[in-house]
């Protein structure tokens, strides 16, 4: 592996003399108080960035580890509800970062189009602290420096690790963080299916037959496809999570939807066996990216399977009990016919295989269908899927486990294959 480029680093240690933050409000709610801190954190580019933070703690919990989760927008009622929701799932304080980024920016643009755009400025002035994940990333350390101070002085003990989470590009955030800051415990990246960027990029091309309309922010400033120049090269290297990977020794939970129209449905396969350390993978059958699960019609009904399984995985990583033990195995039998066989400790209290077909390899309108695996006392998960008469099929298998009152879903990798595979 070739040496990690400093640049991501150098800007987080960067000092910000102006950096503070304030108490802003109080409330109690039954048993659960809710904090809201205006953060300054930094000043990028001649931009101070702003932030609403949001704690949420219930009474009687312990306060040492935090769930840090961050988002865009600004504070509301229905982001404290969420995040005390989340902190009585479990059984400990929430924080909510928001304003990451800071946008509107550059005559008003936002979001990936934001981003896209310093993407240009870098590679227009060789300034490496254009990049906009750079500037995300510092928030979320600034945010755990003021989480430290605050808890000292409310809580009387400082908060010694992080949970971080965060979806699309606060889960892009959420890895470049966890690559940056020893306090990151634990992460929970979601629907940021893209680590190994340039090899994702070729496999959009042969999954999606080009790549997604979803990324076109990047298509149309000349960014996608990566140049094949020195500047182009070193941007994708330092933005990239996949550059960072040996650093990721942490717990991970990866929160996906399979039906998510930014990525190859299988686009995990691409970064999986390189990651170390403790992993696991959460699919939301029927969810895009939004991890709203679907019915039939189309219909949106809830996120409940992935809220559910971050909130176990955190609960696993707050209370020290160890999360199942879960390894696979894909094989071809002569006649075609796709085995997967699961090895799991403890055995899961019931199992599931999904399949979606399709006449390509473009999953992201198919209709997910789940199928009960008879499970068998001290043997091992084993499925047999006959090769598709035609076209593709997906699949992997969904292991049910619980905590406390905790449902948890955790999945393998999924397998795309083909009538025509040999």
């Amino acid at each position: 592996m070739s040496a990690i480029p400093t640049d991501l680093a150098n800007y987080v240690a960067k000092p910000e003399p102006q950096s503070t933050w304030t108490i802003e409000d109080t409330r109690t709610f039954g048993t659960t108080t809710a904090w809201r801190l205006k953060l300054t954190s930094q000043v990028w580019q001649g931009i101070t960035w702003t932030h609403d933070l949001l704690v949420v703690k219930p009474d009687g919990v312990p306060t040492d580890k935090v769930l840090l989760l961050n988002d865009g927008g600004g504070a509301s009622v229905q982001r404290a509800m969420y995040a005390a929701l989340l902190a009585g799932k479990i059984k400990a304080p929430v924080a909510m970062l928001l304003g990451v980024p800071n946008q509107p920016l550059f005559e008003g643009k936002k979001e990936d189009d934001l981003i896209a755009e310093t993407f240009v400025r870098y590679l227009d002035t060789g300034d490496a602290s254009w990049p906009l994940l750079f500037p995300m990333v510092k928030s979320v350390v600034k945010a755990m420096d003021t989480l430290q101070e605050f808890s000292r002085k409310q809580w009387q003990q400082p908060v010694e690790k992080f949970i971080v989470g965060g979806a699309s590009k606060r889960g892009w955030t959420t890895w470049l963080t966890a690559a940056s800051d020893p306090r990151v415990m634990a992460i929970t990246p979601m629907v940021i299916d893209v680590l190994n960027m340039r090899e994702q990029l070729t496999h959009q091309q042969q999954s999606l037959g080009g790549p997604s309309n979803e990324i076109s922010p990047y298509t149309s400033r000349g960014l996608v496809p990566i140049a094949d120049t020195p500047q182009a090269k070193s941007l994708w290297t330092m933005v990239d999570p996949w550059t960072y990977r040996e650093r990721f020794t942490m717990p991970k939970l990866i929160v996906l939807g399979n039906n998510d129209p930014f990525w190859s449905t299988d686009a995990l396969n691409l970064y999986w066996d390189a990651l170390p350390g403790e992993k696991y993978i959460s699919y939301s059958p029927n969810a895009g990216h939004d991890l709203m699960e679907r019915d039939a019609a189309g219909k949106k009904l809830n996120a409940d399977r992935a809220i559910n399984n971050v909130s176990a995985f955190v609960r696993h990583q707050l209370t020290g009990r160890p999360l199942p033990k879960i390894g696979w195995k894909h094989t071809t039998l002569p006649d075609g016919t796709q085995t997967l066989t699961v090895t799991t400790t403890p055995a899961p209290r019931e199992a599931r295989l999904w399949i979606a077909r399709s006449d390509t390899r473009d999953f992201r309108k198919a209709r997910w269908e789940s199928h009960p695996i008879e499970l068998k006392e001290d043997q091992p998960i084993t499925v047999n899927l006959p090769k598709p008469e035609k076209g593709f099929t997906a699949s992997y298998a969904d292991l049910g486990y619980q905590i406390d009152d905790l449902p948890q879903w955790l999945c393998t990798q999924m397998r795309v294959v083909g009538s025509d595979v040999d």
